[in-house]
């Protein structure tokens, strides 16, 4: 009896499909990182107009998140309105 169990459960085991330890590609993730949630709030901060909030965002998705891909984004974004920015004071 005990190796029909052993037998049924080696079965069992071998049938079921492996785990892949891998993270899945960014467009075939079905959930969203927070650098991904906190780009995506700046980018609607700057849509409304709150410069202020959409750099604040920016920033802590650098200081927070410094190795995701939108970090990246975010440090090019806050060197272009900085460079606009110190173009307007001249």
């Amino acid at each position: 009896m005990r190796g029909l169990l052993v037998l049924v459960g080696t079965a069992l085991l071998a049938h079921a499909p492996l785990q892949c330890s891998r993270e899945p590609e960014p467009d075939l993730r079905r959930y969203e990182t927070p650098p991904d949630a906190l780009y995506d709030l700046a980018t609607r901060f700057k849509a409304r107009g709150e410069q202020r909030a959409y750099r604040d965002t920016l920033s802590y998705l650098v200081e927070r998140y410094p190795n995701s891909r939108f970090a990246i984004q975010a440090k090019d974004e806050l060197g272009a309105t900085d460079a606009g920015t110190s173009a307007k004071g001249r």
